[in-house]
């Protein structure tokens, strides 16, 4: 009939092929593309109006009646009155609350600042006071020992017949000045070459060396510029000989080398008196008093 058609192969498709284009003619004959008559129109609807401005929600039909422009101004004017109240209370608000934050902060400011001074003067006004109140009880101490210092020479006046309403008889001098006197401290020892301090020594409880007396007691020469106690362990035989000294052991309140130096070297020359019975070695303290208000 066909030749192409020669084998199944090809009478199958082109059956099939028929079906299709005969379903698709179809289709496009019931289910076509439509139009509308009046084509429909393309854009924007715009309103009816007869004016370039308007308000309300009524649709007129016809052309308004024309409006004067003093009643148009009158409206402008009501509206701008009605929403200009309402923006500046807005604004006063808001610059309220940002000053009052502001002022806030600087308070929290100024008052840590003022707090931190007030702190500072305090402890400045503590510490001055204080300065005061060690001054007072060091002009106290002095005042204390010039006044036994005066009453010690009163009473030496008294005993030798009164020495600052004599003439005095005595000849010489001795001091490293270049004027003429006798330098020194009153209550001083004739044996010491220092001219400034107390060398300590004497009364009791500075010198121990058991039921042993100490027979010569050359005090310290007081060449240093400062003050304390020195305590001096000894070591002395049976001949009253001290034959070992260690200046500043326990007890001492200044181990200043010039002092120590010196403490020693009169601890050395002290003599004590002579016990056959005493060990080969006795152990004793002398304590020594520097002080730079006499």
């Amino acid at each position: 009939m066909f030749s192409f058609l020669d084998t199944t192969y090809k009478r199958k498709s082109a059956a099939l092929t028929s079906v299709i284009m005969s379903l698709l003619l179809a289709l496009i004959f019931f289910v076509g593309m439509t139009y509308l008559d009046p084509p429909e129109e393309y854009g924007i609807a715009v309103n009816f109006g007869t004016s370039d401005v308007g308000i309300g929600d009524v649709q007129p039909n016809e052309p308004l009646k024309s409006t004067s422009e003093e009643k148009l101004q009158e409206e402008q004017e009501e509206v701008k009155e009605t929403v200009e109240p309402e923006v500046a209370e807005k604004a006063s608000e808001t610059l309220t609350e940002d000053v009052a934050t502001q002022n806030n902060e600087e308070a929290i400011a100024i008052k840590k600042k003022q707090d931190a001074k007030n702190k500072a003067d305090e402890i400045t006004k503590n510490a001055k006071l204080e300065k005061e109140r060690i001054e007072r009880v060091k002009l106290a101490a002095i005042a204390k020992q010039k006044a036994e210092e005066e009453a010690k020479r009163k009473k030496l006046d008294a005993l030798i017949g009164g020495i600052n309403n004599s003439d005095g008889t005595a000849t010489g001098g001795e001091g490293n000045d270049s004027k003429a006197g006798d330098k020194g401290n009153i209550n001083g020892d004739p044996n010491a070459n220092g001219y400034y301090g107390n060398g300590g020594g004497g009364g009791n409880g500075d010198y121990n060396l058991g039921n042993r007396k100490p027979v010569s007691r050359p005090k310290p020469n007081y060449i240093c510029t400062e003050e304390g106690l020195v305590v001096v362990s000894i070591e002395v035989d049976v001949n009253g000989r001290v034959i070992k000294a260690t200046a500043g052991v326990k007890g001492s309140t200044n181990t200043a080398q010039c002092l120590l130096s010196q403490a020693k070297e009169a601890a050395l020359n002290t003599k004590w008196s002579a016990d056959a019975t005493a060990p080969s070695k006795q152990i004793g303290t002398i304590k020594y008093r520097f002080s730079l208000s006499q």
